[in-house]
């Protein structure tokens, strides 16, 4: 699937704003970030094209626990898994009974999914952000700092402080919406998902 790669491999990010005023933003974000140390939710996304044409909807399950934890789970018939243990990143795709392993390095803690389990100490590095709120919800946009990314922006919306949605839009106005269900913050979780095991006959890539 499209979007859980680019969720892999990609970097993102946003306009300058004033110094106060984006340093607040920065905070709130971090703030908000980190007040779930783990997460768990259903996720429905669905892809449009940049004249709104729909391209994919799926759905799934995400768990993530706070340094770089991540579970990301896309079911059938898209199926497909990925896994971060805060060292590497693995991607396993069912249907080509292949798994990529790639090294947590710092390109890959900028993007969208990891993100939001990683460490959010250095975010304003990666990204230019900015806020706005309206009753119980606030939406953060964030754009990327480098030019070398798929994404031209990602929009992260919280809702009476947990994570509700994102909305990622790359150059070509292709649109991801991702909204997220049955929310639960700083709940024990199975770590048991942070660690994935490639079954018997699967064709492993390191990179």
């Amino acid at each position: 699937m499209r979007l859980i790669r680019m969720l892999l491999v990609s970097a993102l990010a946003f306009s300058t704003l004033p110094a106060h005023a984006a340093d607040q933003d920065v905070s709130s974000l971090t703030k908000l970030l980190e007040n779930s140390q783990t997460l768990s939710a259903r996720f429905s996304q669905l892809t449009l094209d940049g004249s709104g044409t729909q391209l994919q909807e799926t759905a799934g399950e995400m768990v993530l626990q706070r340094p770089g934890l991540f579970y990301w789970h896309t079911d059938a018939p898209n199926e497909q898994t990925m896994v971060s243990d805060g060292q590497k990143v693995t991607l396993y795709d069912p249907d080509l009974e292949q798994v990529t392993i790639k090294k947590l390095d710092q390109r890959l803690t900028q993007t969208p999914a990891l993100l939001l389990s990683g460490d959010v100490s250095k975010i304003s590095q990666s990204f230019d952000i900015s806020a706005k709120e309206s009753g119980d919800v606030i939406d953060f946009m964030l754009k990327p700092k480098t030019k070398d990314t798929l994404f031209d922006s990602l929009r992260l919306s919280f809702r009476k402080g947990l994570i509700n949605d994102m909305q990622l839009i790359d150059s070509v106005g292709q649109r991801t919406n991702i909204l997220f269900t049955a929310v639960k913050a700083n709940a024990p979780v199975d770590k048991s998902k942070f660690t994935f095991v490639a079954p018997k006959g699967t064709d492993v890539i390191q990179e």
